[in-house]
């Protein structure tokens, strides 16, 4: 994972200089570092425009999929669901040529995208990205995608400063609607006559796949199976306090766990929100924790209606939850 940048305000470049080499909108392109700075001041480009560009791909944005259908699900699918796609709705409808754009968590080779031989994309959401904005680095990595020859990958970039994001592109009452895989077999229409690149890359995704389901009751929680135990993994919407405190006031009163031999044990931070983490008996399967976690649903709604004060037990339970978080980004 990309270490975390401190957060600045970037701002757009103004064309400080003469024309130069800059657009007819006023836009300052990007160079090398030590070239003159296309404004025509006469400064390097990294004494001149470029130092505004670069606290804009710098800027880390806490939220990335805010606002977009299904934030919770993109931060599972980004974190931890190893192989599953989602049909993409977007705002301006599909370009000619283009009979689907599709998420995924991961492609071939890590390519950020693909456009396959018959015009569809394949868009990879589990990828390093140049900047603090995933949104806007997806976004740029989507367009190119869109108008690439088919048949061909598209690679990562630095998106440009005031390019588009994932929010200004898909369409925000779109329906999103994860499909979780057993394997990697989607990434080619047949498997049988993959290219042996792809083919060996396929044989080595499907063999780290860990097995996950996703729960149809409740939303953005997910089972997987690992070799000692199972865990559910639930992505929530709430505030990180308000939410702690909940499931604190859930823990001291015994009722935190998903029925016997579940325990909750902890909780990731991922990209602005919270992700409780429950260990489960290798016997309990995704349909048998179903019932469980609706009915967890009920009383977590019920915790984070209160507004009394935590009381010495609940403070307690708090703070072993928080010395049991890990940020994941």
């Amino acid at each position: 994972m990309a270490k975390k940048r401190p957060q600045t305000k970037a701002k757009r470049p103004q064309n400080t200089g003469g024309a130069g080499a800059a657009g007819a909108d006023g836009h300052i392109p990007v160079v090398g570092a030590r070239e003159p700075c296309p404004c025509g001041s006469g400064r390097r480009y990294k004494a001149c425009h470029g130092r505004a560009a670069a606290h804009a791909v710098t800027e880390l944005v806490q939220r990335p999929f805010e606002g977009l259908p299904g934030e919770c699900d993109w931060i599972a699918l980004r974190e931890l669901v190893p192989a599953a796609t989602v049909e993409l709705t977007l705002k301006e409808g599909l370009p000619e040529g283009v009979p689907s754009v599709t998420l995924a968590t991961v492609l071939p080779m890590a390519w950020p995208a693909l456009r396959r031989d018959d015009g569809s994309v394949l868009l990879g959401l589990q990828n390093d990205t140049a900047s603090g904005d995933i949104s806007r680095d997806l976004a740029d990595t989507l367009q190119r995608a869109l108008v690439a020859e088919p048949g061909t990958p598209v690679q990562g970039r630095r998106a440009p400063a005031e390019a588009a994001r994932l929010q200004d592109l898909i369409d925000p009452e779109g329906a999103f609607e994860p499909v979780v895989h057993t394997g990697f077999e989607f990434w080619v229409p047949d498997p049988q006559n993959a290219t042996a690149e792809v083919a060996a890359s396929l044989e080595r995704a499907n063999a780290a796949a860990i097995p996950t389901v996703k729960l149809q009751g409740v939303n953005a929680a997910y089972w997987c199976e690992t070799p000692d135990k199972n865990h559910l993994r639930w992505v929530m919407p709430h505030a990180e306090e308000q939410l702690l405190d909940a499931l604190a006031r859930l823990h001291a009163a015994g009722q935190s766990a998903l029925g016997e031999g579940t325990r909750l044990v902890g909780s990731f931070r991922a990209h602005g929100l919270t992700v409780p983490v429950w260990d489960l008996p290798s016997s309990v399967s995704a349909e048998d924790i179903e019932k469980p976690a609706a009915e967890f649903a009920e009383r977590l709604a019920t915790a984070l209606a209160s507004d009394a004060p935590l009381t010495p037990d609940e403070r307690r339970a708090r703070g072993g939850l928080t010395n049991r978080q890990v940020t994941l980004s």
